[in-house]
């Protein structure tokens, strides 16, 4: 009886030992591993697959890691895109200033090289001089402007904002170029379907950005309608969303334009011969950081862009 006490004891113990000389080999390789993983981490490697579905401080550890390797990974991916980004601004600075600096420079040299010049020519030298540092101006100011709404480094300011404030704003901001080229800008109120008096049509904005996105819109409406035209900003208010149409009755967008006009620096078919194209890009960047959406509908009887605030 006694031999066999001692007997079952040895055993006993025996797998004990067994198992706990298992168990440890295996959290020692456990540990291993994710010490080799850090190693990895450390490496600037975030391409690891860590999801543990098992018990255990090990796995929770385990998992812990790979949470903070997704975080990296998007940090790394978000840094390289930054880089890109900037790098693309830089370009496209660099391009589209190349062209009114030449001009520039050109004017300039013939101004020097005839100080004889008769006052009417040197005047309307002096005058596109002007007219390409107006450009450079507005260029450079909207590429800073997208290269920060590419950085997300810019908040918006949501506040209720009346449709009809929205849209004097913006009518007003562009009424020198109208008067210019002789187009009449008016403001239509729609049908309000019954939901509310059109004076309180309310939406959720940034007033200052969306008058900035709005303005760049009315302004390609007006620079590409017919002389003695008219331009029609229409506004309306459901319970989804509200609404602003702006529609010309100018040439129209040609129909192998139609996909292209929101990206920078296109010039469309029947772009004008000053354009820099990113005035739409900036009001598509502007309208959809604000949780907004535009669309376009064009054909040979004009132009009508279509602003949702949801």
């Amino acid at each position: 009886m006694g031999n066999n006490y001692w007997i079952w004891n040895v055993i006993v113990l025996f797998i004990f030992v067994f198992i706990f000389v298992f168990y440890q080999k295996r959290q020692n390789k456990r540990i291993r591993e994710i010490t080799r993983y850090i190693q990895e981490i450390n490496k600037k490697n975030y391409n690891l697959k860590l999801q543990d579905n098992r018990e255990g401080e090990i796995s929770i550890l385990k998992n812990e890691i790979y949470k903070t390797t997704v975080m990296l990974k998007e940090v790394a991916e978000n840094s390289m895109n930054d880089k890109a980004n900037l790098k693309d601004a830089l370009s496209d600075i660099s391009h589209q200033l190349k062209t009114p600096f030449t001009s520039i420079l050109i004017i300039l040299d013939n101004l020097i090289d005839n100080p004889d010049m008769p006052a009417e020519t040197r005047n309307d030298f002096v005058r596109d001089v002007k007219r390409e540092i107006v450009n450079i101006n507005f260029l450079v100011n909207s590429i800073l402007i997208l290269s920060k709404f590419d950085s997300n480094t810019i908040e918006f300011h949501r506040e209720d904002i009346k449709m009809e404030d929205l849209i004097q704003e913006t009518i007003k901001r562009n009424s020198i170029l109208a008067d210019l080229r002789n187009v009449k800008v008016e403001m239509v109120r729609a049908d309000n379907n019954g939901i509310e008096e059109a004076d309180n049509w309310i939406i959720k904005c940034d007033f200052k950005w969306q008058v900035e996105a709005l303005v760049n819109i009315l302004k390609d409406c007006i620079e590409h309608s017919f002389g003695d035209s008219k331009v029609i900003i229409e506004y309306e208010k459901n319970k989804a969303y509200g609404q602003i149409k702006i529609r010309d009755f100018g040439e129209g967008i040609a129909e192998e334009d139609k996909a292209h006009i929101f990206e920078r620096f296109y010039k469309g078919k029947n772009a004008k011969e000053n354009s820099i194209g990113i005035g739409l890009a900036l009001a598509k960047t502007i309208i959809e950081k604000d949780n907004g959406n535009i669309s376009v509908i064009s054909d040979e009887t004009g132009t009508e862009f279509i602003v949702k605030y949801f």
